[in-house]
């Protein structure tokens, strides 16, 4: 009987992004009370973004606005992906959900368009790992059996 490495390998990747997830969520669960929490921290990547960049712009016209909505969605958002990832539900909806949110939070901070993307355990490691989850989630053409 053989052993399936890559099915091991992507239900242990499901699961450390789902715990991730989690506790991002957890973290984040003041918001549904205080927007100005978020709103701040907009406020803050506003301030560093260069003028006429992808972020000023996201933050001017997508996020401020929403910010209210945004504040509600997202901890909720990050913990109910969170635990339909930790337990295998809908993997490749929850995983692009996740993937989404990761990417908006990227962009508005102006993280994505930075080097530090790179090296920043917030940033490629959590991307890649949902859009691989979102896109298959079980098994790459190429794999080696």
């Amino acid at each position: 009987m053989a052993i399936d490495r890559q099915g091991t390998g992507l239900a242990l990747l499901r699961i450390a992004i789902g715990i991730f997830f989690i506790f991002e969520g957890v973290g984040k669960i003041a918001f549904l009370t205080n927007p100005s929490i978020l709103a701040g921290q907009f406020s803050s990547w506003s301030s560093a973004a260069a003028p006429g960049s992808v972020s000023g712009w996201y933050l001017q016209h997508i996020a401020f606005p929403g910010v209210t909505v945004f504040a509600r969605l997202v901890p909720v958002g990050e913990f109910s992906c969170g635990v339909a990832l930790l337990l295998g539900f809908w993997t490749p909806v929850a995983a692009f959900i996740a993937f989404f949110m990761a990417l908006n939070f990227q962009i508005a901070s102006g993280a994505l368009f930075k080097y530090s993307f790179l090296t920043s355990g917030y940033g490629l490691p959590v991307l890649g790992s949902t859009l691989a989850l979102a896109l298959g989630g079980t098994r790459l053409p190429w794999s080696v059996r």
